[in-house]
């Protein structure tokens, strides 16, 4: 065990990295528009600027955190960060869309930080501080977006976006070499060789799964094409059990999954992250739809109202790390579940400004953090040493594909309920676009809660536990 300053110099660390790449994630966002004109492509294109990212991503976390589990976790850190900053740079200087996007899939490696930060912070702490500093890091997933569409839209307003990325290279180099000097090495947990057949076959369940839900809003859900990719999808994940089960050292031991609390944390995660995107992407279009279908905001009007629900999730999830301590998860998550379902339904019922809709989301975040800082405890704290970063890698994995799912529902629901946006011109009434309408909307929040109920029955089975004094319940 390190000494407590060491310990907190990582935390620091860790926190200032996973803001910046939270932050880069969401500042990409308002850029899309400027970016679709410069190259002279396609919305459908250009939504790979953030899909490849997500995908890379997805696939490297369970991946990373077996290599960190094997070699030394600050080591592939570190080489995580390495290439994520090498990519930022290249982005900057895109000659054109594909290499921008092949620049965003190999900055997708730094998605990977989080869960190997969580797990070299629970390798680092004393029990009883884990789940506090858990609590710090997961307050960068809000932290981080809050200043990306903050600072992001003004960069991209007067400066351009290239600058958006040649900003945060400089952050980042300044925090890698922040991070190869004052993060802890924790030595290797296993001999382990790494199960690159199973690595390759996880990749060909995932990837393909997450093309077909990026893609279905935009090319459709029944084509050719997306149902071949459902099919290598189920294949590979078929074959994937398959190897796992017949490997010595596979890469993930599919026995831990009978570990009731692991269960939990990932059935939860895959749920509660559906939920959340589902309700801020739906809540992206709202705050900017013209009025009276929506509130009729700029992009920076939307980032400035958002940022007091960053503060609070940020001021939040300590004081719910320090509570795991003393009522163990399962209140936690009972309550989170509970609190979520109010926001979604002040949001259903109240929405018609500004300060309506920053009650309800405020609500609601708060919920959500009841919720994701003890599933990171409960796979953390569930899991032998040496399975630790592979097990915090693939229920990241598994709540980014929960992620994925909810802006595909919040899709459906704007495409299948929609008006006409008219404008009277003259005294002439011009229908100009279609536009969701109330019952999208109405319909998205009550999916949320319907989602939100479902993870408050799977919270139930959770075997509750206090690290204090090692009591379980």
């Amino acid at each position: 065990m390190s000494s407590s300053k060491e310990a907190m110099r990582t935390l620091l660390t860790l926190t200032l990295m996973l803001t910046l790449v939270n932050y880069v994630e969401t500042m990409v966002i308002p850029a899309l528009p400027k970016i679709e004109d410069q190259f002279s492509t396609t919305a459908t294109t250009v939504a790979w600027v953030t899909s490849a990212y997500l995908i890379v991503g997805a696939v490297a976390s369970p991946i990373f955190g077996k290599l960190g589990d094997r070699y030394g976790k600050k080591k592939v850190y570190l080489i995580s960060i390495g290439f994520y900053s090498l990519a930022v740079l290249l982005a900057g200087f895109s000659p054109n869309i594909y290499f921008l996007i092949l620049a965003r899939g190999i900055q997708g490696l730094g998605y990977s930080t989080f869960p190997l930060a969580i797990a070299i912070i629970t390798d680092l702490f004393p029990k009883e501080r884990v789940a506090w500093a858990q609590g710090i890091l997961s307050a960068t997933l809000a932290a981080g977006p809050a200043l990306g569409l903050l600072i992001g839209s003004y960069i991209v307003q007067d400066l351009g976006w290239p600058y958006a990325f040649h900003t945060a290279f400089i952050l980042s180099i300044i925090l890698v070499i922040v991070s190869a000097k004052y993060i802890v090495e924790i030595p290797e947990k296993t001999k382990e060789k790494i199960d690159y057949l199973g690595a390759t076959f996880l990749m060909l369940t995932v990837v393909p799964l997450l093309v077909y839900l990026s893609d279905g809003p935009n090319v459709g859900w029944a084509t050719l094409s997306q149902i071949s990719l459902l099919i290598v999808s189920i294949i590979s994940f078929g074959i994937f059990m398959w190897v796992e089960r017949r490997t010595n050292e596979p890469l993930m031991r599919l026995d831990l999954f009978k570990i009731r609390n692991l269960m939990v944390a990932n059935i939860a995660g895959l749920i509660s992250g559906a939920g959340m995107f589902l309700m801020f992407t739906g809540l992206t279009y709202y705050l900017q739809l013209p009025q009276p279908y929506g509130l009729g905001l700029t992009i920076i009007q939307s980032g400035l109202l958002m940022a007091p629900v960053a503060l609070v999730m940020m001021i939040v999830g300590p004081i719910v790390g320090r509570l795991i301590n003393t009522t163990g998860p399962k209140p936690l998550l009972i309550i989170g579940s509970i609190i979520s379902m109010i926001g979604y339904l002040l949001l259903d019922t109240f929405r018609y400004n500004e300060y309506e809709v920053l009650l309800g989301v405020l609500v609601a975040a708060a919920g959500l953090v009841n919720l994701m800082i003890p599933l990171v405890n409960m796979v953390a704290v569930s899991l032998p040493e040496e399975q630790r970063g592979i097990g915090i890698g693939m229920n990241t994995l598994i709540r980014t594909i929960g992620s994925s799912i909810g802006p595909v529902i919040s899709t459906v629901f704007m495409d299948t309920y929609t008006t006409w946006l008219i404008y009277d011109f003259n005294n002439q009434i011009i229908p100009v676009a279609q536009v969701p309408d109330y019952s999208a909307f109405h319909n998205m929040y009550m999916t949320a809660i319907a989602l939100m109920f479902l993870n408050l029955i799977v919270s139930l089975f959770t075997k509750n536990y206090v690290i204090g004094n090692r009591q379980r319940v």
